[in-house]
């Protein structure tokens, strides 16, 4: 495998300004700030298809107690966030997943969790585009009677999330930005038709009380909340063109964790209060996939529901796009460290952006996609759900090993002891435990989200343990015949 053009970050001589694209082989340095980075995992979290897609079935398993697992998930994540940052500092490159549990849990575990990083991140976003492609066409053929296959849809969508991705960092995050706040406003306008006309028989808080909470049935919300928030560990994978990236991914992570936790919750108990506690469960089985819809025109109005019919699709767009700078940031990551091909990790001389990378993870979704199309399965209910499924799962694992790896990386390294033992032994083991706790209960509970049988689901959930075993043996095969590579495998001088 050739030597890269990409150098390291260590072999950059330090410079009081960020160097600019034209003059520098490095992504755009000191671009984005804490806001964008916040756009950028919140929109791949795709708020509004998450409460209007996704919500009405945490409903429907969990009863009216569903919201608190939307809250309960969000102080979890902030747990794991408490060692992930404390960490942050001490990774200089862009490998998020794959540098912190190289550092903590050895190399083969690091090169284990880049193959499960790079999976889950393309099945996470090439999924999304059978839902896109599904909801673009319902909502060009209900609003202007275009009638298209879902296949036209998903395809254009693939050129435009490449296109969008080969520009510069810093336009995404303006795109983000304004489909994120649309998404948000339409959310935020339900919510306030319905607490001001008191909802269907008042408001009341029963929704958080303990019997609704603490129950057999809230294994369902629980799984469906964790999927909810995948992507917010994303942060740390713009810590390249981040300013201040000691601060700004700390801050960002919290902040997208804390947005979203109490989002969820809010615009979840809202749709609770909407149609009332004692009639929600039913209106959920009835139509869930309409729920959200029927809500918005008996409090708002059928143009109101027309607009939301329209975010729905733009907000996957913003997904889409979040998980595509994911995933070319990842391998330009590990193309920097030479277990890559040296050509992801070539950023393009005026826009800074990855752009090799960002043509191979298109060209990937292309097939997939035109594959799917082919054998004639539902791009929703088959395409989006079974191709999402194994990456959520993947994610879980990964953020459960990050987790332990900081634990383990405060232990190996005396020059850290300062951190506290709170934030790098207590607060991170506690997270690792909870989460591999929480992987099972969705491993458990994958009819929920792919409505298949023992054998597509099992089969799925053994993806993740395969392709970290696959990258494990890759590493050792690295180390037996490239020692020089191996050695410097997400090595960064501890500050």
């Amino acid at each position: 495998m050739t030597e890269p053009t990409v150098p390291t970050a260590a072999e950059q001589p330090p410079s009081p300004q960020p160097a600019g694209p034209e003059n520098s082989p490095h992504l755009q340095r000191g671009t984005l700030g804490v806001a964008d980075i916040v756009f950028f995992v919140a929109a791949a979290a795709a708020p509004l298809t998450v409460m209007a897609g996704v919500a009405p079935l945490a409903i429907l398993f969990g009863g009216i107690g569903a919201p608190a697992a939307y809250v309960g998930v969000g102080v979890l994540l902030c747990l794991f966030a408490v060692g992930f940052t404390a960490m942050t500092p001490y990774i200089r490159n862009a490998g998020a997943f794959y540098s912190y549990i190289a550092r903590g849990l050895g190399r083969p575990a690091g090169l284990g969790a880049a193959l499960v990083a790079l999976f889950s991140y393309n099945a996470l976003q090439i999924g999304v585009f059978g839902a896109f492609g599904f909801f673009s066409a319902a909502t060009m053929n209900d609003l202007l009677g275009v009638d298209l296959p879902w296949p036209v849809y998903a395809f254009a969508g693939i050129a435009v999330v490449w296109f969008l991705g080969f520009r510069s960092i810093n336009f995404g995050a303006k795109v983000l930005a304004a489909l994120l706040i649309a998404e948000t406003a339409i959310l935020l306008l339900l919510a306030c038709a319905v607490l001001i006309k008191g909802g269907a028989s008042g408001l009341a808080v029963d929704s958080f009380a303990p019997s609704n909470v603490f129950t057999s049935k809230m294994s369902g919300p629980l799984g469906l909340a964790v999927a909810a928030f995948i992507g917010f560990e994303a942060t740390a994978i713009y810590r390249e063109e981040a300013r201040d990236p000691d601060r700004t991914v700390p801050r960002a992570t919290y902040l997208a964790v804390g947005f979203l936790g109490l989002f969820y919750t809010f615009v979840a108990w809202v749709i609770v209060q909407a149609f009332g506690s004692d009639q929600v469960v039913a209106a959920a089985a009835q139509n869930p996939a309409e729920m959200f819809f029927t809500a918005m025109t008996r409090y708002v109005g059928g143009w109101a529901t027309d607009i939301q019919r329209v975010l729905i699709v733009t907000s996957l767009l913003a997904a889409l796009l979040s998980f595509h700078n994911a995933i070319t940031r990842y391998a330009y990551a590990l193309s920097v460290e030479r277990v890559a091909p040296a050509a992801l990790g070539r950023v393009h001389p005026r826009h800074g952006s990855p752009w090799i990378a960002g043509i191979v993870q298109s060209a990937l979704a292309v097939v997939v996609v035109a594959v799917f199309a082919g054998i004639g399965v539902h791009p929703y209910n088959q395409f989006f759900l079974w191709v999402n499924t194994p990456g959520v799962v993947g994610i879980l694992v990964l953020q459960a090993l990050a987790a332990f790896a900081v634990v383990a990386f405060f232990r190996r390294n005396p020059a850290t002891r300062g951190e506290g033992v709170l934030r790098t032994l207590v607060a991170p083991v506690a997270a690792g435990v909870l989460l591999t706790v929480t992987t099972g209960l969705v491993c458990k509970r994958l009819d929920l989200f792919t409505g298949a049988g023992p054998v597509v689901n099992w089969t799925l959930a053994a993806l993740t343990p395969v392709l970290f075993l696959a990258g494990a043996l890759y590493a050792l095969r690295v180390r037996r015949i490239r020692p020089d590579v191996y050695a410097k495998l997400a090595t960064t001088d501890i500050d």
